[in-house]
C-alpha cells in the first residue's frame, strides 16, 4: 500500500474546520481526535443498535412510536469505526480502479458520492443511523433513494419520519435540497442532533490535513490540500442546516 504524499501548497492551518456555527452550540464534553475519527473505545448501547446512551434511548422511543403507527424501524448501520470505514473505502477503490478501469481521481470522486473518507464519517460518532421499515419485503439494495419516494416500499415510512423524527432529536443529514453539494441525497440517514451538533462543532476545529497525514489507505496519496478543502466544505459542512 502506498504511503500518502499530500501536496502541501497551502498552509496546514488553512484546512482547519473553523467556520462559525449558524447558531451558538455549547460543547458539554471534550472530544479527542481519536474519538472524532472513530479510533477510540466508546460506550455503545443496544444489541444491534450500537449508539451512545442518549442517542440509543431516543432511538428506542422513536422505534416504539413508529411501531404504534405500523412501522418497524430496522437498523441498517449505526456506529462504524475507522477501520470498518477504511475497509469500505478500499473495497470501493479497488473495484472502481481495477475492475472498472477508472482513473484514481475519478474513482475517488465516485466513492465520495456516498462514502466518506476514513476518519471523517459521522458514523464514527455513535450518533448517526441508516434505517428502513422492516415490514416490506424488498429485494436488492435497500439504501437507494427511489425506495423512499412515491411508489417505493418505504414511501409511507419516509413520510412518517418527515413528520416525527425530529420530535426524538433525529434529523435527516443529507437532504434533497437542490443546491446542496457533497454527498448525494440519503433519505435513510438520520443524526441525533443533541450530541452530533457539538461533535461536529469539535470536528470543525480539527486540522483535517494533520489528522490524516499519517494514515495509509488506497487512494490517499492523491488527496491534495485543495481537494480536502473542497471535501470539507461540500461533504462535511453542506448538510441539513439544523445540524450545523
Amino acid at each position: 500500500m502506498k504511503r500518502r504524499s499530500f501536496i502541501k501548497t497551502a498552509s496546514i492551518s488553512g484546512l482547519a474546520c473553523t467556520l462559525p456555527p449558524v447558531f451558538p452550540i455549547p460543547i458539554y464534553e471534550d472530544y479527542s481526535v481519536d474519538e472524532l475519527m472513530g479510533k477510540a473505545d466508546i460506550d455503545l448501547f443496544g444489541e444491534g443498535i450500537n449508539l451512545r446512551k442518549e442517542a440509543y434511548e431516543a432511538f428506542i422511543k422513536m422505534k416504539k412510536a413508529a411501531y404504534s403507527d405500523g412501522f418497524d424501524i430496522k437498523m441498517i448501520s449505526s456506529f462504524r469505526d475507522f477501520y470498518r470505514q477504511e475497509s469500505i473505502w478500499e473495497r470501493k477503490y479497488l473495484r472502481f480502479t481495477e475492475d472498472d478501469g477508472m482513473e484514481p481521481l475519478d474513482a475517488i470522486d465516485k466513492i465520495i458520492e456516498y462514502s466518506t473518507i476514513p476518519g471523517t464519517s459521522r458514523h464514527h460518532w455513535g450518533t448517526d443511523i441508516d434505517i428502513i421499515n422492516g415490514y416490506p419485503k424488498v429485494s436488492g439494495d435497500v439504501l437507494v433513494p427511489e425506495k423512499f419516494e412515491a411508489g417505493g416500499p418505504f414511501e409511507d415510512f419516509k413520510l412518517w419520519l418527515d413528520e416525527n423524527s425530529e420530535k426524538f432529536g433525529y434529523y435527516l443529514v443529507y437532504t434533497n435540497e437542490p443546491k446542496r453539494r457533497g454527498f448525494k441525497y440519503e433519505p435513510w440517514h438520520y443524526s441525533y442532533a443533541p450530541i452530533s451538533v457539538p461533535m461536529l462543532t469539535a470536528f470543525r476545529r480539527v486540522n483535517i490535513l494533520k489528522m490524516l497525514q499519517n494514515e495509509e489507505f488506497y487512494g490517499c496519496e492523491y488527496f491534495t490540500s485543495g481537494f480536502l478543502r473542497t471535501y470539507i466544505q461540500n461533504n462535511i459542512l453542506d448538510i441539513n442546516q439544523a445540524l450545523l
